[in-house]
C-alpha cells in the first residue's frame, strides 16, 4: 500500500474482520460476496493549484465537522433534527462508480463512511443539482420498485413520511442542501470490470427535490454502521479503503466483503498487523467510534487524561469517529493544546504568525536556514490493542499559502474526529 495512503484509509481494514488472502480466495469459490472499486477524488483533475486544494479541503473538512458536532449535541432521541443534520453530503471528498437499474446507468455518488442513505437525483426532477449524467429515470427501468409505508426499510429512516402508501424521505444537510423523494428497491451494480457484481433489491431513496452541492456526482453512497447502509444492507462483515492523497490524481482504492482481506503480516513493511474493536455509541449508531487511549509526541507520551478521547454516557457527546468525509484531524481540547505543544517545544524552527481564522495554527518557518539540520517528532496514536505510528507525510505539510510547515491538526470542541489526513507529497518538500 503506498505511504501516501492516509493513515486512517490504512487503519481501518485493521479493524475490520481480518481474514488470510487463501481464506478470501475459498470464500469466492464457495460463492462469498465482494467486489473492488476505484474512488475518484472530488477534486481531481478540477484545474486547481495546490494552494486551492489545501484550502478547499480544509474548508471542507471545517464544514463537516461542525455538522458532525451539531449531531452530537442533540438530545437523545430527537430523531427529527437528526434527519435533517445527519450527514453533509456536499462536504464528501470521493466519488465511487455505481450502477443503478435495469437496463444498467452509470452514475457517480460521493461515499461517506459517515451516514446510511444511498440515493440519487431522480427524474422527473422538480428541483435538482447538475450533474454530469442524466438524472435517473425510474420510468425506464424494468425492476424499479416503490417502498410502502410498513416496510422495514421505511420504518428504518430516521423520519418516514408517508403519501398514497408510497413511503417518503427527506434529509437536510446543514443550512442549504438537502434531498426528498420516493423510498424504492432497485438493482444496483458495483465494482471493476473483473470484480463487477449486480446486486438485486437494494433500497435507495429516488430524489425528486435536491439542493446543494454534489460534487459532480449525482447522490450519495452510505456506508454507515446503519441497516440502510450498503454495508447494512449486504450483509457484509468487512470493508477496506486506502485513500491517496487529494493532491494527487491517483484515484483510490475501495475492497468490499471477501476482497477486504488481510495477511498476518503488513506486505509492505513486514510489521505484524496490529487490530483495535470498534465502539458502538448508541447516541450515534451510525459511526465509527474507536477506543483512542493517548497520543506520543518525539517517544513521549503526552499527559492527556484518556476521558478526553471517551465518549460521554450520559449523552453520548465526545469519543473518537473516523470519517470518510473529513481530511485533517480534528482533536478534542485539551488533546490538541498538549500535542501543539508538544510539537512546538521540539522543533527548532520559528513558529509562524497566523490569522484567526486559519484553520491550521500551528506552522512553522520553512525551509530551515541554510545548514540547520531539523528532526521531526513521531507521532504515535494509541488505541485500545494497537499503537500507530504515522507516516511523517501524514501530519505534517507544507502549506501553499504560507510556505510554513504545518500541523495538520486542529482543535475541536467536542470529541475528536479523525479523518484521513492530507499525505501530500512531502518527501522532496522536506529536503532542506
Amino acid at each position: 500500500m503506498p505511504r501516501l495512503a492516509a493513515f486512517l484509509v490504512l487503519l481501518l481494514p485493521l479493524l475490520l474482520s481480518a481474514v488470510g488472502a487463501a481464506e478470501a480466495e475459498a470464500e469466492l469459490t464457495r460463492g462469498g460476496f465482494g467486489f473492488k472499486a476505484t474512488l475518484r477524488h472530488v477534486d481531481a483533475n478540477a484545474g486547481y493549484t495546490e494552494e486551492q486544494l489545501l484550502a478547499r479541503a480544509v474548508h471542507r473538512s471545517r464544514a463537516r465537522v461542525a455538522t458532525l458536532q451539531s449531531l452530537a449535541a442533540l438530545a437523545p432521541g430527537d430523531a427529527i433534527t437528526a434527519a435533517r443534520i445527519l450527514v453533509l453530503a456536499s462536504d464528501g471528498e470521493y466519488l465511487m462508480e455505481m450502477g443503478i437499474g435495469t437496463p444498467t446507468r452509470y452514475y457517480s455518488a460521493i461515499l461517506d463512511t459517515g451516514s446510511d442513505l444511498i440515493w440519487t437525483q431522480c427524474a422527473p426532477c422538480l428541483l435538482c443539482v447538475d450533474q454530469p449524467t442524466p438524472y435517473f429515470d425510474p420510468a425506464q427501468s424494468s425492476t424499479y420498485r416503490s417502498l410502502g409505508c410498513s416496510s422495514p426499510a421505511c420504518n428504518a429512516l430516521y423520519y418516514p413520511l408517508c403519501y398514497r402508501r408510497v413511503c417518503v424521505y427527506q434529509y437536510f444537510y446543514g443550512d442549504s442542501a438537502s434531498t426528498a423523494g420516493v423510498l424504492a428497491n432497485e438493482t444496483f451494480t458495483f465494482g471493476t470490470n473483473d470484480t463487477r457484481v449486480t446486486l438485486p433489491s437494494i433500497s435507495f431513496g429516488c430524489g425528486n427535490l435536491n439542493s446543494g452541492s454534489l460534487a459532480n456526482g449525482s447522490g450519495m453512497v452510505g456506508f454507515g454502521r446503519g441497516s440502510l447502509s450498503l454495508v447494512g444492507q449486504l450483509g457484509s462483515p468487512r470493508f477496506s479503503y486506502c485513500l491517496t492523497s487529494f493532491l494527487s490524481p491517483v484515484r483510490s482504492r475501495l475492497y468490499f466483503g471477501a476482497y477486504a482481506t488481510l495477511n498476518s503480516t503488513n506486505a509492505s513493511t513486514s510489521v505484524p498487523v496490529q487490530s483495535t474493536p470498534f465502539v458502538v455509541n448508541p447516541a450515534l449508531p451510525t459511526m465509527y467510534f474507536l477506543n483512542m487511549t493517548g497520543i506520543s509526541v518525539g517517544g513521549y507520551l503526552l499527559p492527556i487524561d484518556p476521558a478526553v478521547f471517551a465518549i460521554n454516557d450520559t449523552d453520548g457527546t465526545g469519543g473518537t469517529i473516523i470519517d470518510s468525509g473529513t481530511t485533517i484531524a480534528y482533536l478534542a481540547e485539551p488533546a490538541y493544546g498538549a500535542v501543539r505543544a508538544a510539537f512546538v517545544s521540539q522543533i527548532t524552527l520559528p513558529l509562524l504568525n497566523v490569522t484567526d481564522t486559519s484553520v491550521l495554527d500551528t506552522c512553522f518557518q520553512w525551509p530551515p536556514p541554510p545548514r540547520q539540520s531539523v528532526t521531526l517528532p513521531q507521532l504515535v496514536l494509541h488505541f485500545d490493542g494497537a499503537d500507530w505510528e504515522l507516516p511523517l507525510q501524514n501530519y505534517m505539510l507544507v502549506d501553499p499559502s504560507t510556505g510554513g510547515l504545518c500541523l495538520a491538526m486542529a482543535t475541536s470542541s467536542d470529541g475528536s474526529i479523525l479523518g484521513k489526513l492530507p499525505a501530500p507529497e512531502l518527501q522532496r518538500a522536506l529536503r532542506p
